[in-house]
């Protein structure tokens, strides 16, 4: 499996820190008629429509779609700093997410701060304000449940606004994401094992390297390595992906991820990083990625965006 992945991955391009979304099914969504969406948004990329939003809709809480072709309804926003995290970039605004997101990274955060050298985290990318598509980078990230943390260790807790758009993450990986480099450390593993053991966590994604180190060293309770999937990218920073909230009937969650600790796959994407597949002649080459518009999301992201 993890070979035909690395082809497929190679043949596409995938960049997950770049933007393809990350093991995202297609979901099912309400029908949605051009006759219903209002003559303003039709043929118009929804980017362009949720990206100008600088205010979540004053509507209740709930996400509608999937992770990849949805959008957010009644969107906190997450404090710029509050007593264990930043949260970064924020010329972007998008430190918007659903309220259990919030209180995931509150959670999160404060155990973060447990741990030597962090003073809790550094949160990047949510959603924007009504979620959907973004203007730039992820195809994800359109319902308020993903989440970006950086590998980072937040020490300073008072950077500016400035120092927020001038400061980096740091990357984690070696050998093209083989191996984890000397900046890995035993609080890494132990921050990201309390994401994952979180209930309401569907996913964690990072890279291969990541998640063998996380098998090689974790001797207790393995079970919640299920959850850790490795990806292209996310070695700057993992990213969390949360289940749909329960009740919100027009989420649509990931299919779960398959049996086991998922180590021997992790194994198997390392090896082809270190050894690539020749590529397939007869692969078809990939097709230009269509902008969504609003007759791809569920119909509920109409009043999402008329809404006050």
């Amino acid at each position: 499996m993890g070979r035909t992945l690395t082809v497929i991955a190679l043949t596409l391009g995938l960049s997950a820190c770049g933007g393809s979304a990350p093991e995202v099914n297609s979901p099912a969504k309400e029908v949605v008629s051009t006759q219903n969406i209002p003559a303003s948004m039709r043929g118009v990329h929804a980017k362009k429509l949720f990206g100008k939003h600088k205010n979540s809709s004053r509507q209740g809480a709930e996400p509608f779609g999937g992770y990849a072709k949805g959008c957010m309804a009644g969107g906190a926003q997450l404090p710029e700093t509050g007593p264990t995290w930043q949260a970064m970039r924020l010329s972007r605004n998008r430190n918007w997410g659903h309220p259990h997101t919030i209180d995931f990274i509150n959670k999160l955060s404060r155990f973060a701060a447990t741990q030597p050298g962090w003073n809790g985290l550094y949160i990047g990318d949510i959603s924007q304000p009504r979620g959907g598509p973004m203007l730039s980078g992820h195809r994800s990230h359109q319902i308020g449940m993903d989440i970006d943390i950086w590998m980072r260790p937040a020490d300073r807790l008072n950077l500016s606004r400035s120092e927020r758009e001038a400061i980096s993450s740091i990357s984690m990986r070696r050998a093209k994401g083989a191996y984890t480099n000397d900046k890995w450390t035993r609080a890494h593993h132990e921050i990201i094992k309390a994401a994952a053991k979180d209930s309401r966590t569907a996913r964690i994604f990072v890279f291969p390297g990541a998640k063998v180190q996380m098998c090689n060293d974790e001797k207790g309770d393995r079970a919640w390595l299920r959850k850790i999937r490795p990806w292209w990218g996310h070695h700057y920073h993992f990213h969390v992906r949360l289940k749909c909230p329960d009740n919100a009937r027009g989420c649509v969650n990931q299919s779960p991820p398959p049996p086991g600790d998922g180590c021997a796959d992790a194994r198997q994407w390392v090896i082809n990083i270190l050894n690539p597949p020749p590529p397939d002649p007869n692969a078809p080459k990939p097709k230009p990625r269509r902008e969504l518009t609003m007759a791809d999301l569920p119909g509920q992201c109409v009043s999402v965006l008329q809404s006050e």
